[in-house]
């Protein structure tokens, strides 16, 4: 079926089922989330001379990035240039990136970092005191600026905590932000959030404020593996599709090609095994201890990360095994103690000993391409929402995410909504203004999962929208995702009943949110293109799929789905005509 109009008003009516906001406190500014994009943002806010309050799920530090290993990308190094970081990103994204934002991403990129370092961050120097510079998959040129051997987003993440306590920016730790507050026209005017026992607050409350700054990371938990930390439920993306906002290029999940194989049934985080050991030399090889990327692509062990992670997963077909193995046994001990000391000990914590034998690895689910669909300036499509980080789809990343470049557009990014934020409020007042939100629903509008099916929704999207997809495996998953969303639906219809509201209902709930459009927009999409690769459709198109699909959410919870007209994006104020599904 086909809807029509070009109406502006977005807002969908729907919120999570949670008691109504007990207390409430006041800002310019609300951030969401305390990773490098949440924190950049908030400092930038805060520098701004706007009060600003940053909401972050667990403690300021427990966001992915502290785990991110590898480093930041930028062109920071002799004889390195912004072209030729935008020539290797475009490259990477295969045909999908918006060439505008890239160029943003890397001009403005090597300042950025710059203006990390003032900051605080350390990053890794040689004994002259030049930036120690890496490189990683698809990269030409050693441009990956990292700190404490592989603990790049640890050093970012200290530093930027820190900075935060000094400069007195007011926090909500514990709290799991759950619906977006709207006024009477549409606007955003705060945020429901509730307080997890050990925050400033106890219980549902709101934070009301003319801006929202989403940057709560992704939502790899969504699959039954994966690097992600236990909070990244696809809280933002959830939230944003209740709000109206769309949502654009769910279906590229990269699946990071070298996690630690903790066996079959390993569920939950996975160690990561960096992209940087490639980049030092490691090589894969199968059981055999034969070398499979050598011919696959010019660049080997260091090809884009959605070609190795194909790589290893037709290797471990043809020869019907488990896992694959990164051997790095010629880096010797003390390289190993240097130069990647977090995962030399989370490999011998699981009984593997890299100086002394291959490392036997698997691709497990990273990071998600797509998310919150924003501007230059990552404005989305609801007034006052912003969106920057995992949780935002700037253009960027295309089809498949360039390495090492997530730290860097959630610092550019962010950066850039702060300073629209300070020229909105300065220019005419949008953001001075006191928001005065909607009334909270008597009657509940969206039904919550009980917490065992997060575990149930993990299980369908990693047998069904797995690194391998089909027509089959799509069908079958979309099926058993769309009995969940019936099941809770007729429960509230027809009984009154749902799941009590709690931490666990409303991150299950949020899972199968973002499930549900990631199979849709991975059905639609009939080709292979970048980290979304289908069995059926095995080649690239061009002429049909070099575009995005974009997604919203319907006031009956459908889901709308169209296309663009090309690879760029068109402007987040405009709204075009929907196919729902």
């Amino acid at each position: 079926m086909t809807s029509t109009g070009t109406s502006t008003d977005t807002s969908t009516g729907i919120r999570l089922h949670a008691p109504a906001p007990g207390w409430s406190i006041d800002a310019d500014v609300v951030v969401v989330g305390s990773g490098v994009a949440g924190l950049t943002a908030a400092l930038r806010c805060e520098a701004e001379g706007l009060r600003t309050v940053v909401v972050t799920k667990a403690r300021l530090d427990d966001g992915s990035t502290r785990w991110a290993q590898g480093g930041i990308a930028a062109a920071l190094g002799d004889g390195d240039t912004p072209e030729q970081h935008l020539a290797d990103t475009l490259v990477a994204g295969a045909g999908l990136c918006d060439e505008d934002a890239v160029r943003i991403l890397v001009t403005e990129g090597p300042d950025a970092v710059r203006r990390l370092i003032a900051t605080g961050a350390h990053f890794d120097e040689s004994p002259e005191g030049r930036l120690e510079l890496t490189r990683e998959g698809g990269h030409h040129r050693r441009r990956i600026a990292h700190a404490g051997g592989d603990a790049t987003g640890a050093e970012i993440s200290r530093a930027l905590v820190e900075a935060a306590h000094a400069r007195g920016v007011r926090t909500i730790e514990n709290a799991l932000v759950l619906d977006l507050l709207t006024d009477a026209d549409g606007r955003t005017a705060g945020v429901t959030l509730h307080v997890m026992g050990e925050g400033q607050h106890d219980g549902v409350g709101a934070v009301l404020a003319p801006a929202v700054v989403l940057a709560t990371g992704g939502m790899g938990q969504v699959f039954s593996a994966t690097t992600n930390p236990s909070v990244s439920t696809g809280d933002g993306v959830a939230l944003a599709l209740r709000a109206g906002a769309e949502v654009s290029d769910l279906e590229f999940v990269q699946f990071h090609p070298t996690v630690l194989f903790l066996g079959p049934d390993a569920e939950g985080q996975q160690p990561l095994v960096s992209e940087a050991v490639r980049g030092e030399g490691a090589h894969l090889v199968d059981a055999d201890g034969v070398r499979f990327m050598t011919g696959q692509h010019e660049l080997a062990e260091l090809a884009p990360r959605d070609i190795v992670a194909k790589a290893i997963m037709r290797r471990m077909q043809e020869q019907d095994a488990e896992h694959m193995f990164l051997d790095a046994r010629h880096f010797g001990a003390a390289m190993w103690e240097h130069r990647f000391p977090t995962i030399l000990a989370a490999c011998r914590t699981h009984g593997i000993d890299p100086v002394h034998q291959p490392i036997p690895i698997a691709p497990a689910a990273h990071y998600a391409s797509g998310g919150v669909r924003t501007d230059a300036q990552g404005r989305t499509t609801v007034p006052g929402l912003y969106a920057c980080g995992e949780v935002a789809c700037t253009g960027v990343h295309g089809a498949n995410r360039l390495a090492s470049n997530s730290l860097l557009e959630g610092l550019v990014y962010a950066e850039r909504i702060a300073a629209d934020i300070a020229v909105c409020r300065a220019t005419n007042g949008l953001h001075a203004r006191v928001p005065q939100p909607l009334p909270h629903p008597e009657v509940p509008e969206h039904p919550l999962l009980a917490p065992e099916a997060r575990f149930a929704i993990q299980r369908i999207m990693t047998d069904g929208a797995g690194v391998l997809r089909s027509a089959a495996s799509l069908e079958r998953a979309a099926d058993q995702l769309q009995r969940l969303h019936r099941d809770a639906r007729d429960s509230l219809t027809e009984n009154g009943k749902t799941a009590e509201p709690g931490v666990d209902t409303w991150e299950a709930t949020n899972l199968l949110c973002v499930a549900r459009v990631l199979v849709a927009a991975a059905r639609l999409r009939e080709e292979t293109r970048g980290c979304h690769w289908r069995e059926d459709h095995a080649e690239r198109d061009d002429t049909a799929w070099r575009r995005h699909i974009v997604v919203r959410l319907n006031p009956d919870r459908t889901l709308a789905v169209r296309t663009t007209d090309t690879a760029d994006f068109p402007p987040t104020r405009q709204q075009r005509p929907s196919q729902e599904q």
